[in-house]
This record gives structure tokens, sequence and C-alpha cells, in this order.
């Protein structure tokens, strides 16, 4: 009987995911991996929530985060009996849509207003000396001693501070031919 089951030719499930747009035409990225302009579809293995990206000029990027569940037949152990003894091929096709937004563009002169206002804000309230304790996280600045006017400095004998040598970053692309 087992070995019966064996000589079935395997199954398979086909994950693909389709991504529209409306206006169509957006560049899409999912996982940070290009995959086409809208309407577009890729392949993928695993489920979860994926990051989706949309980029158009003249509307806003749209970025979600788009959860693909997991269906029934894909739960272990029944993942098993669809991925290898089923007779026939299992298409699990999934289709996500979006709107993308106009971009918003703010005349010229209400940008210079708001900045103007911003700037007599500014001018009425003046900005408090530091008191010399610096934010949670923040190092506060280095105290320098002055000497006395007219009195010399000692030489300082601490080693001048010099900056570890530039190394590039690795390349990360594909292997060369």
């Amino acid at each position: 009987m087992l070995a019966g089951l064996m000589l079935l030719p395997g199954g398979c499930v086909r994950r693909r995911l389709h991504v529209r747009s409306n206006p169509s035409g957006a560049l899409v990225y999912v996982d940070n991996q290009r995959i086409g302009t809208t309407p577009c579809s890729v392949d993928f293995t695993y489920y979860g929530t994926r990051e989706i990206r949309l980029v158009k000029p003249g509307y806003e990027t749209l970025t979600v985060n788009q959860p693909i569940p997991t269906p029934w037949y894909q739960v272990p152990p029944l993942d098993f009996i669809s991925e290898n003894l089923t007779p026939k091929k299992i298409r699990d096709h999934r289709t996500v849509s979006f709107n993308l937004a106009p971009q918003l563009v703010v005349p010229t002169e209400q940008l210079l207003d708001r900045a103007s206002e911003l700037r007599q804000q500014m001018q009425q309230y003046p900005v408090a000396p530091a008191t010399g304790t610096a934010p949670i996280g923040v190092a506060p600045p280095p105290t320098i001693a002055v000497p006395p006017q007219g009195v010399m400095a000692p030489p300082s004998t601490a080693p001048a501070a010099t900056a570890p040598p530039f190394t590039p970053p690795p390349i990360v692309g594909p292997p060369p031919p």
C-alpha cells in the first residue's frame, strides 16, 4: 500500500501573489525586492506578512504590511499531504489591490508664509541657555579647561587622536559570471 502511494505523481502547491493598483503602472516592491509594475505577479514560498511598497510619480508612496494567511491545507501535518501526496497541483493565488492617493503639492506662497510664521514664533520665545545636562542617551559635550589670561597652558602629553583607517563596505550583489 505504502509503495503504491510512493509511485503516485507528487502534487505541489504553487503560491502566487498578484498586485494591482489604481491607477496602474506603479512600481511594486515586495519585501524590498522590485517585482515589476502593476498589475504584476510574483511566486512566493512562505506565508506570513509581506511589506508591499508601491511607487508612482505624482502619487504618494504607499507602504503596506500585507498579511498572507496560511490556508488550512498548508498547516502541519496536512501540508505534507498537500505538498507530496495529492495527485494534482494546488494553485494558491492571492490578489491584493491598492488605491494610490495623488501627491499633495503645497504652493510656494503657502510654504513661505508658514516659514515666516515659524520664524516669528522662534523670535518671540528666546532659546534658554544650556543647563549643562544632556538628554538621556546623549553624551554631554566635553569640558575644556581654559587657563587664566596671561598664563601659558602646559603642553599636552596625550597622543593626538587618530581616526581608524577607512574600510569600504562590502559589495553586495550577484556573483560575477
